[in-house]
């Protein structure tokens, strides 16, 4: 069996019986046009031209005068006594909105996205939520305009909700940071504009086929799209594939019951915690006026900009932004149980991570990190080598606005379950129903994970 037999749908055209809004031809020219006409711009500059950031000694942290949006420490990651890992990290402390629009259009149901421009993205404009605002950002913090659709989030129907969860964002670079995941029904008319387009769920889908088209945050919301739960009448937009669909209504006590085992067993009993400390005085990093460098190889440095974009709420401002060295990679395997998919899952502890652990991927691996540990690891490695029943492959982008072009490689790969014999301790056989219930409670699937989900062509 081959991951075409499992997934008859990719590569396959547009599903005719839509009748989208837009064509893809007419949505990719709209992007090629933000592209073309929006100015940006963004310039390395020293900490001393950063202003109004600033290095605060007493407080130990890169900040701003007014102490909002976010800060820069230093972390140690220890047990007890011990310290296993050190290295900046961003305290952004409040949930920001990360929501989308829906509505039936033409008896097919649609997703507002907009064309955004992030100061770190890699190809200026990705197709992002409705709305991707801080609480900065929709409270003025920063005194610019209020976000656009910030209304319908605010005010938003509870019989209209979709999805309404906080999730984690990268444990690796911010510390405990979540954001609040938002798919919201919407009545009456709502007009696009320059910067927003209706889209439908599989045309979404087609764009997570290019590198760094749809980013970060886009797909960590569709993610979260409760299939699980929803009726046999409700919008399933996967309803004519049948193996999916037949997976998506899977759900397994035991497997649920084992996760929540490794999970709870670690938050209980493991003596590993992250304390700040003062980033000038970072042990194995050294703060110099163009940034904060790791001495020996590391996966990202802090840089400071300048950054000037059109069409946003704030046109010109100053920043520091986590440079990424290299790419990493993310990788999944899934397998075919008698009829049912079923992902390789494993828990992930990571210095930032809320609760100290979430369930990650089959592999997550930084740039500076060796792949090939175990025997799982080495058979990932043989069949992406070989390019062996790959069902997705794709460089995808980080978010944008505290991250300077990172992307990493993601990475789905079909294999006979008995291609394993013996699971390493700590790796779990999951279906897709039981990962998506998790998606309905807050921190159980870190986001490198969900993002993997979210490629899966339903």
């Amino acid at each position: 069996m081959s991951a075409q037999d499992i997934f008859p749908q990719l590569n396959t055209p547009e599903n005719q019986n839509e009748n989208p809004a837009h064509t893809m031809d007419e949505l990719w020219a709209w992007i090629d046009d933000r592209n073309e006409n929006l100015s940006v711009s963004l310039n390395a500059i020293t900490l001393e031209q950063c202003k109004p950031w600033y290095y605060d000694e007493s407080e130990g942290c890169i900040r701003n005068e007014k102490g909002s949006f976010f800060k820069v420490y230093g972390a140690l990651f220890k047990s007890e006594d011990s310290i296993l890992s050190t290295q900046p990290i961003i305290l952004q402390e409040e949930i920001g909105f990360l929501g989308i629009l829906c509505k039936e259009i033409n008896g097919t149901w649609h997703y507002l996205m907009q064309a955004k421009i992030e100061p770190g993205n890699v190809n200026v404009v990705q197709i992002s939520p409705t709305l991707q605002a801080t609480k900065s950002n929709f409270t003025r913090a920063h005194g610019g305009n209020a976000p656009e659709f910030l209304d319908y989030f605010q005010n938003m129907n509870p019989e209209d909700i979709i999805v309404d969860q906080i999730q984690s964002e990268q444990s690796s670079r911010f510390l405990k940071k979540r954001n609040r995941n938002v798919i919201c029904k919407v009545r009456g008319d709502v007009s696009e504009t320059k910067a927003h387009r209706w889209m439908t769920l599989r045309q979404i889908k087609e764009f997570m086929r290019h590198d760094n088209m749809v980013n970060m945050d886009t797909r960590t919301v569709l993610s979260c799209i409760p299939y699980v739960l929803m009726g046999q009448d409700a919008d399933v937009p996967f309803q004519n594939k049948d193996y999916f669909y037949k997976s998506a209504w899977n759900l397994n006590r035991k497997t649920l019951a084992k996760i929540y085992n490794y999970i709870n067993d670690y938050k209980m009993f493991n003596l590993a915690h992250t304390e700040l400390c003062d980033i000038g005085k970072l042990p194995g990093w050294t703060m110099n006026p163009e940034g904060i460098v790791c001495d020996k190889k590391s996966s990202f440095r802090v840089m400071y900009c300048d950054v000037s974009i059109e069409g946003r709420e704030v046109t010109n401002w100053k920043q520091p932004l986590f440079a990424a060295e290299g790419k990493a990679i993310f990788g999944l395997f899934c397998t075919n149980n008698d009829g049912v998919l079923e992902f390789l899952v494993k828990p992930k502890v990571e210095i930032g991570c809320f609760d100290g652990v979430e369930i990650g991927p089959t592999i997550q691996k930084e740039s500076t990190e060796l792949l090939n540990e175990n025997d799982i690891e080495k058979l990932f490695t043989k069949k992406l080598t070989h390019k062996e029943n790959v069902v997705a492959d794709v460089i995808l982008s980080e978010e944008g606005g505290r991250f300077y072009q990172e992307e990493n490689r993601n990475v789905i790969i079909y294999i006979e379950k008995d291609e394993i014999k013996d699971l390493p301790k700590g790796y779990i056989w999951s279906d897709f129903g039981t990962l998506n219930m998790l998606t309905q409670v807050n921190n159980c699937l870190n986001i490198q994970l969900r993002n993997l989900l979210s490629l899966m062509e339903v």
